[in-house]
């Protein structure tokens, strides 16, 4: 941008968008040709609008960073919070944040021709993505290498799928430096994991992240076990037959002695929270219920895990917590204490759910005090909030304020005074009577 152009502003590109708005007001007007065109120029306008969003943030990053120099942070601290800033701005996650932000700054700096195709909106922000994740293990000459080969034409680069895109990164990069390749493929094996979210009509994703010879084989035993049951009429479907195996091999403790000659099987101990009004466990109101790990979940489900756990004589303690019956927040319990443990945490991570930053739904990780213990914060649940452990480094970095607020709200200024405030969730949504709401936990223990 040379210094006789207008520097683009906040104001600029919201005027932008109202003229947008407005034509959305009534039909184009256009014939089929010219509303396909229109959806391409809008798809570029996108493309360009997030490599916009790409080089602002590097640019709060640099600036931030100079300003932690300055403070005499470490160079390890310097920039810490300028994700969650940008998450904020950008209406998501702190992890997409600092996912958004380290592709603006590797971008820019050693991927030119992506950079390039992505600013004149020729690639989509996840497109200039699949290229940098492709290129994380090279040393940045055969970085180089690789974006030329793939973006220096971005007529090319724009016709390719996906899928095509990293088969050819893959491919050049392999060419360029195999060895890394190598320690690569080593560093994702050291990272498998399990995964668990939130499906439709209470069901859950269940992901594991194997290497691909143990993951295929995992899923060839499966599918073996499927096609034995379904050879000897059994009526479930395959892909039941299958998840009904994996769940069994994993909950079945299969070193007990058969009975009777057939397999007998010891459940391991599993503890399990749900949340519920005492009207939805005793009287059978349907008052939405909250399952720990999970979210909410329907009165009649709640009402079956815990007649399940009963009839199957496994351990059941219940606990009192007192909710709002205006707002159906969570807001008093029945113990007491001076530190975040035991019942006091556990009570904030029920109340709270998932992490208290807006967008962000992560894992609670740490019972934070709003007003840091260092000021006189005082250990209570009203200055306690849950938070994931990005979000509460965030929040310990320069110039970031928090305090607590009514009904449990918590409203966190970054350093560019930016607010936002966050309540914690109703338990129920239904209808919350004067009455506490119950915590159930037990063991799944035979």
């Amino acid at each position: 941008m040379t210094s006789s152009q207008p520097p683009l502003t906040a104001a600029a590109v919201t005027a932008m968008r109202r003229e947008v708005q407005v034509s959305l007001d009534g039909p184009s007007g256009l014939d089929d040709a010219g509303r396909v065109d229109l959806v391409r120029a809008l798809e570029e306008l996108v493309c360009t609008a997030t490599a916009a969003q790409a080089a602002v943030a590097a640019e709060l990053a640099t600036s931030v960073e100079a300003d932690h120099e300055a403070l005499g942070l470490p160079a390890a601290s310097r920039g810490q919070g300028v994700a969650s800033m940008v998450a904020h701005a950008r209406r998501e996650s702190p992890h997409r944040g600092q996912r958004h932000l380290g592709l603006a700054r590797i971008v820019q700096r050693e991927l030119p021709h992506t950079w390039a195709a992505w600013r004149s909106g020729r690639v989509s922000e996840w497109r200039a993505t699949l290229i940098a994740r492709e290129t994380a293990c090279l040393s940045l000459e055969h970085r180089l290498g690789v974006d030329e080969a793939l973006a220096a034409d971005a007529g090319a680069l724009e016709a390719m799928s996906d899928r095509q895109v990293v088969a050819a990164a893959q491919v050049e990069a392999t060419r360029l430096d195999a060895a890394a390749q190598v320690a690569r493929r080593r560093k994702a094996e050291a990272e498998r994991r399990v995964s668990i979210r939130p499906a439709p009509d209470t069901m859950v994703w269940l992901t594991t992240l194997l290497p691909a010879g143990e993951g295929v084989a995992t899923y060839a035993a499966l599918a073996r076990e499927a096609d034995r049951a379904r050879a000897q009429g059994d009526p479930r479907t395959r892909g039941q037959v299958m998840a009904d195996a994996l769940v069994q091999s994993v909950l079945d403790d299969v070193d007990s002695e058969p009975e009777e000659g057939s397999r007998s099987h010891r459940s391991l101990p599993v503890a399990l929270g749900v949340v519920m009004s005492d009207a939805a466990l005793f009287g059978g109101a349907d008052d939405t219920a909250h399952l720990e790990g999970f979210g909410p979940i329907p009165a009649e489900l709640a009402r079956e895990i815990v007649c399940g756990a009963l009839s199957a004589d496994e351990q059941l303690s219940i606990r009192r917590l007192y909710a709002s019956p205006e707002s159906g927040e969570l807001v008093a319990m029945d113990a007491r204490t001076r530190t975040f443990r035991g019942n006091l945490a556990r009570f904030i991570r029920l109340r709270d759910q998932v992490c208290r930053t807006p967008w962000c739904d992560a894992p609670i990780r740490h019972t934070d005090h709003v007003e840091p213990y260092e000021a006189d914060g005082p250990t209570t649940a009203a200055n306690g909030q849950g938070l994931c452990e990005a979000c509460n480094h965030a929040k310990q970095s320069p110039r970031w304020r928090a305090r607590p607020g009514p009904g449990g709200s918590v409203t966190t200024t970054t350093p560019t005074g930016h607010t936002r405030t966050s309540r914690p969730p109703p338990i129920a949504t239904i209808r919350w009577r004067d009455a506490p709401a119950l915590t159930i936990d037990y063991v799944l223990a035979g």
